[in-house]
């Protein structure tokens, strides 16, 4: 855990302040950190080199760059409530949350764009974990009639498969274009059981305790925020609801950031199960249920959980 001296030192230049401040809420990189604080890219990395030193801050590989994010002992010791004081007295602390929530939303409309790109391919192009060896396994744990959310839901393939046995699904995506091929489709086959809803994982357009099951088919890589959007899955659950996730066991295939905008290269099996105990869930259960045969051999985690009664 960083000292005492050594926290109060790194965290006493305004900039890294900031920095420090930002990083509270979000992990950013150094482009995203230059945008908010209309910095210089020298002068960024060479403030976050001096609070990497000092145990503060440190960095997650996204691909071809980097996200910094506060250390675990930095955000479970001192340094949050410092930062709380020291916010109300930084005059620049509002135009920068503004603008990094900007930020953010930019990297958010980025990963939209490629799913609007890719709507109406989904079914047919190849996505690693699209299993329907998982899927099928994953249908076992149904008990119809119930009320089902698709959530990260894409242009609704799973939502129409899930369709044929529930009482009603709520199919939420980000992207609108992804919404719009599943209406048609929906309208074109008779479908009148799917509600399609525009939404984000992490702010779910769904009445708390409305539903009995919310599914993630391969979507939980996509969301900036997994533990937030599993603590959605939770609110929008009835007492005794259930959860659950397919997604993709960890990996290391870093080039699926570029093709095909995943925001993390999948949970560990530990990793997952803690993040449900935190969202509320009880009795998790988490297991690796397939494996693609072909390289990177992307494996397919299978994760259910309860909402107590």
């Amino acid at each position: 855990m960083p000292s005492i001296l050594k926290t109060l030192r790194a965290a006493a230049d305004p900039t890294r302040l900031r920095i420090l401040l930002l990083l509270k809420e979000e992990e950013l990189s150094v482009a995203e950190l230059q945008e908010i604080l209309t910095l210089g890219q020298s002068t960024i990395s060479t403030h976050l080199a001096q609070l990497k030193q000092a145990e503060l801050v440190e960095d997650r590989r996204t691909g071809k760059g980097s996200l910094y994010r506060l250390t675990l002992s930095a955000a479970d010791g001192l340094l949050p409530p410092f930062l709380e004081l020291a916010e109300k007295e930084t005059p620049e602390a509002p135009a920068d949350a503004a603008a990094m929530r900007r930020a953010v939303r930019k990297r958010q409309q980025r990963m939209r764009a490629f799913f609007d790109d890719m709507a109406g391919r989904l079914g047919k192009d190849y996505v690693p974990g699209k299993s329907w060896k998982s899927v099928v396994l994953a249908l076992l744990h149904l008990l119809p009639p119930l009320d089902m959310a698709d959530l990260g839901a894409g242009d609704g393939n799973f939502s129409f498969l899930l369709a044929t046995r529930a009482k009603s699904v709520i199919a939420v995506d980000s992207s609108e274009k992804m919404l719009e091929v599943a209406r048609d489709h929906a309208t074109r086959n008779g479908m009148q059981n799917i509600d399609f809803r525009h939404g984000d994982m992490e702010e779910l357009p769904i009445p708390a305790a409305s539903l009995d099951l919310a599914f993630f088919s391969q979507s939980l890589h996509h969301a900036l925020h997994p533990a937030r959007a599993l603590a959605e899955a939770h609110r929008i659950l009835r007492p005794g609801g259930r959860v659950i996730i397919l997604d993709l066991a960890k990996h290391r295939f870093e080039e699926a950031r570029e093709l095909y905008a995943d925001e993390w290269l999948g949970f560990g099996e530990a990793e997952l199960e803690q993040m449900l105990v935190d969202a509320g869930f009880h009795n998790p259960d988490v297991a690796v249920v397939d494996r693609d045969p072909d390289a990177p051999q992307f494996q397919t985690l299978l994760a259910t959980s309860q909402k107590n009664p």
